[in-house]
């Protein structure tokens, strides 16, 4: 469980949370327990551990003291009572999918959201009689209308990917709880530095940390979050016995990103202000989505009340369509023509090819990712040079 001093602030808790010098050598970095297996002191001690009245390790897949700390930590940022490490985003997402979910079950989700988890309840979870329907959640009647008696999990990505609509927590997490549903966010494009799903009524939160969590695109990783300790023990559970858990070197990378996970989401976030307004002010740009240019006052006090910023990742469409858009990719230099999010260096990615590539296109334009969509995820360049970049690529256009 997740322990740190309650009156510790979010920055000092990335930092800090789950950690503490070595005892033995007073190492103040967090040391590898690179092994696969743990010794007992006793037969006796063996046996306890393995019927669980005794609190210690047996084995790096069902638990390992690198990778508490990481979950600590996480857990603490979320503020949620435990966590579990997985070994990518997605076995996180197939965990929570395979734990909450049985044959004659009903899922709503967020049509626009990261492809393969939407991909896998089509595809997969289909094939053992889990049905879902997709609906924009930031649009609150969709997911009421969407809802049916089987209804068992609202599972909701907000800000969307890549079409960044906003969902309002709240509302949905007190209609599921009314229906006796649970509501899961993936909270990967804005992290606990600018939202805290749980304090909205959110049962689960889930991350890739190979995101903004790690932040240095070297680590892929994903965590699983809970309100309360019932949920999870059951999904660890089944996460142990599927064996998507996380090694301990890539808790120890995750470790050493997220002591700076605040001060890189707000470098990046102010990058992310500067560089939307550009390209909203730009002949060759049809329209831009990002949280910070929203203009409709009740959207904008949802993003007041339930974020603390609005992140650093920035959908456009040329003017030119898919062809502009090519242009536009193919040219950079500065940008990284790159998949992923949330690293220090600024990505760049057309979706509909890449990342959403598996949907069918009828799919996608109902869950407004167009051909031309192009997703920016911003980092932590100066300021000057990726305006800099991002005109000329504009320009070129012209």
């Amino acid at each position: 469980m997740s322990k740190h001093r309650g009156d510790f602030k979010t920055d000092t808790l990335c930092i800090h949370a789950g950690q503490a010098p070595d005892p033995e050598f007073g190492a103040v970095a967090a040391p590898i327990y690179q092994t696969s297996t743990f010794a007992f002191a006793s037969t006796e001690q063996g046996a306890a551990r393995f019927a669980g009245k005794e609190a210690g390790y047996i084995y790096t897949r069902l638990g390992n003291p690198t990778t508490k700390m990481l979950e600590d930590n996480i857990a603490a940022l979320e503020e949620g009572v435990a966590a579990l490490a997985t070994a990518t985003g997605m076995a996180a997402v197939s965990t929570c999918y395979f734990a909450l979910l049985g044959k004659g079950d009903h899922v709503v989700a967020s049509s626009a959201m990261y492809g393969p988890s939407r991909i896998i309840l089509e595809r997969d979870f289909a094939r053992f009689g889990v049905a879902s329907s997709f609906v924009d959640t930031g649009d609150f009647e969709a997911v009421k209308s969407a809802w049916q008696p089987n209804t068992k999990l609202l599972y909701v990505e907000t800000p969307t990917n890549p079409t960044l609509s906003i969902t309002d927590l709240a509302a949905c997490s007190a209609w599921a709880h009314s229906k006796g549903a649970l509501l899961i966010v993936d909270n990967t494009f804005l992290s606990p530095i600018l939202q805290k799903p749980l304090r909205h009524g959110a049962d689960i939160v889930l991350h890739s940390v190979t995101k903004f969590i790690n932040g240095h695109a070297d680590v892929v990783g994903g965590i699983i979050v809970f309100k309360e300790e019932n949920l999870f023990k059951k999904v660890r559970s089944v996460l142990t016995h599927l064996g998507g858990t996380m090694d301990p070197h890539q808790a120890w990378l995750v470790l050493r990103g997220v002591k700076t996970l605040a001060l890189r989401v707000r470098a990046s976030q102010e990058n992310a202000r500067l560089a939307a307004e550009l390209l909203a002010s730009h002949p060759a740009v049809e329209w831009v989505k990002y949280p910070g240019l929203e203009k409709d006052p009740a959207k904008k006090a949802l993003i007041a009340r339930q974020m603390a910023g609005p992140g650093s990742l920035i959908s456009f469409e040329l003017k030119g369509g898919v062809e502009a858009g090519r242009k536009f990719l193919d040219g950079t230099s500065l940008l990284a023509l790159a998949v992923s999010l949330g690293g220090v260096e600024t990505l760049v990615q057309h979706p509909a090819s890449m990342t959403h590539a598996g949907m069918s296109r009828e799919s996608r334009l109902a869950a407004g990712i167009s051909d031309g969509l192009v997703r920016l995820s911003v980092g932590c360049e100066d300021k000057d040079d990726l305006l800099k970049e991002l005109k000329e690529g504009l320009d070129r256009l012209a």
